[in-house]
């Protein structure tokens, strides 16, 4: 065994330090990252002597630009684009009325599904596929996203350890094993004991890791989460507008079904509820009242039933002219001693000075029953506006108005959805079939979702989460100094030396155990790499068949669950999961010890060690 040198010794500090800081989460994680980057080039510039392989400064940073960093990045920018078009509304919408919004029913066959895909195809475009679909399905439920994003990463990388093509890291160790030995693993050569033991970290995936994982939300979704108060709005019918024609049904409006009408003015006659064989005419002013998300929906349909000018779309007069391009809703705050307290938004001249048009009025005390343009403003009501961003950003400075910042958010591009998902499915066809590099694939989607106005470079900036790039690149150079300094290959012989002697079922837990470990750590292609010789070489030195070893080495290198650096997937999800380091801790862990333990008992059986 090769002593522990200085650089070594350093290195394994840097990296032990590295991960209890991103545990313990008292520093952002970009800080960490850096800063283990930077001791990282000071240790191999301090102590050159001690140094086994050469590695250069610009080495390091040479994770930032990995093509899997990119393929995430651009994925990510993927599915900002599915949202911000709600193109997976309606199939939400139809998986939630199948299961009769029961959780269980909805959430537990598309993952069961999952598991079984990845299982024939890469675990990435299985992800990239469902991701958006598990999203809009939590969301129509009233869930947080973060309850079934990890479950989904893992349930694939369970899926992918069955099979030889289930994964990467098992085509990668069948080979090395293959060049050392005669062994040539088939298609279905480890599926059954990776059944046996990926059966109970499915069944802890499906109904128990979800309990432990906390509602990760930003500050803005858990305020319109908790948020049921509603605006009055009022709609403007005129010729060719959607609802012209739309019948009252049993004194309600199933055109209008996320909105309760308070009132119908058809010229000097107000028609009060309850509503029998009202048809709505042009010329007809229908008052609402409603969620902030229901006005969004009813501004963004394809036709939509409200416009930003009050007006139907295509209509309006030259002051309220329609809001070309994105638009974003923000709520306001009428301020005390405000100019518009007492006026009409009519009397108040609001649009025509801020350039945000009103779409709705919030009051904390009973609302009248009147046109939203009759209601005289007072201190306290909240509007809903909607505006382009740069509007809403100048309300800052406004003193009649105090602007909620949580509370801005774009109305999503509906017409586009149809884009949106072609673009996808084409990514992930491309990628699925081996056609092209998925990295490839990722960047023509990124491109095409920006071209074809699914995003505006800003949206898809927004989408770029800071903690995954620095998590990535410190990760890859962590990696980089384990080889340079000879630490992995000392980790390596240190556990042969160690078990030296043995029985074969210890040889083999301790073996799946330190694989384990190191696969979150380094990628798991690189510890199926370094160690599947070493395994092949202690089946012959014990006069074992190496299957059983190679194997070992497959579904040990898969447990990659503890950390989002661990596998790619992982980090695909941490972003819209609004998950920390310590979700991946907490969640797990716990998976990897089960599958360890269960390897440990079903391995010696299956093999008859």
């Amino acid at each position: 065994m090769q002593p522990i040198d200085i650089p070594m010794a350093l290195t394994f500090l840097v990296i032990a330090s590295t991960i209890v800081l991103y545990a313990l989460e008292r520093f952002a994680i970009e800080v960490v990252a850096l800063g283990s980057v930077v001791a990282l080039m000071a240790i191999f510039t301090l102590f050159p002597d001690g140094i086994q392989k050469p590695v250069a400064p610009t080495d390091f940073l040479q994770g930032f630009a990995n093509p899997a960093l990119i393929t995430v990045i651009c994925l990510l920018i993927i599915g900002q684009g599915l949202f911000q078009t709600d193109a997976l509304d309606k199939p939400a919408q139809f998986i939630v009325r199948l299961t009769r919004g029961r959780t269980s029913l909805a959430i537990v066959p598309l993952l069961v599904g999952v598991g079984a895909l990845s299982a024939f195809l890469n675990n990435t475009p299985v992800v990239v596929m469902f991701l958006p679909i598990l999203s809009a399905v939590a969301a129509t439920m009233g869930m947080s996203a973060s309850r079934v994003l990890m479950p989904l990463s893992f349930i694939t990388i369970l899926g992918g350890m069955t099979t030889l093509i289930g994964s990467s890291t098992n085509l990668l160790v069948a080979d090395v094993a293959a060049q050392s030995t005669d062994l040539r693993l088939q298609f279905f050569s480890f599926t059954p004991i990776a059944l046996l033991v990926g059966s109970t970290g499915i069944l802890y995936v499906l109904f128990v890791m979800p309990r432990l994982l906390k509602p990760r939300q930003t500050m803005a979704d858990e305020v319109k989460g908790t948020s049921g108060k509603q605006f009055i709005a009022q709609i403007e019918i005129t010729y060719g507008h959607p609802l012209v024609g739309a019948a009252s049904v049993s004194g309600m409006f199933p055109a209008l079904k996320d909105m309760t009408v308070r009132l119908v003015q058809r010229g000097e006659q107000p028609i009060l509820p309850p509503y029998e064989n009202v048809v709505l005419s042009p010329g007809d002013t229908v008052i609402v009242a409603a969620t902030r998300n229901a006005l969004a929906r009813a501004l963004s349909q394809r036709q939509p039933i409200m416009a930003p000018d009050g007006a139907a779309p295509g209509e309006g007069s030259e002051q309220h002219a329609p809001l070309p391009g994105s638009v974003t809703l923000a709520e306001a705050v009428v301020a005390p001693a405000s100019r518009l307290i007492g006026r009409t938004l009519a009397q108040s001249g609001f649009h025509a000075e801020t350039g945000c048009v009103v779409m709705g009025i919030q009051r904390r005390s009973r609302m009248p029953r009147m046109a939203m343009n009759a209601i005289r403003l007072e201190a306290g009501d909240v509007l809903l506006l909607a505006a382009h961003q740069r509007d809403i950003e100048r309300l800052r400075g406004n003193r009649d108005v105090l602007l909620l910042d949580w509370s801005t958010a774009e109305v999503p591009r509906r017409r586009f959805a149809p884009r949106a998902l072609v673009i996808f499915t084409l990514v992930v066809a491309a990628a699925a079939s081996g056609l092209v590099p998925i990295v490839t694939a990722a960047v023509a989607g990124t491109f095409a979702m920006v071209v074809s106005g699914c995003l505006n470079v800003r949206q898809a900036l927004r989408a770029i989460d800071s903690r995954i790039f620095m998590l990535v690149g410190a990760s890859i150079a962590a990696a980089t100094a384990l080889e340079g300094t000879g630490g992995a290959l000392y980790i390596a012989s240190s556990l042969v030396d160690l078990l030296n002697g043995q029985s074969p079922a210890i040889v083999l837990s301790a073996l799946f155990f330190l694989v384990m470990v190191l696969t979150n750590f380094l990628s798991n292609n690189a510890a199926a790499v370094l160690f599947t010789p070493i395994a092949v070489g202690i089946a012959n030195q014990s006069g074992l068949p190496p299957e059983a070893f190679v194997v070992c080495i497959i579904l040990a290198a898969n447990c990659s669950f503890a950390t989002p650096i661990g596998y790619q997937t992982n980090l695909i999800v941490m972003g819209p999961g609004h998950y920390r380091f310590s979700d991946f801790m907490l969640a797990g862990t716990p998976l990897a010890l089960i599958l360890w333990l269960t390897f440990s008992v079903v391995a010696p059986w299956y093999y008859g060690l």
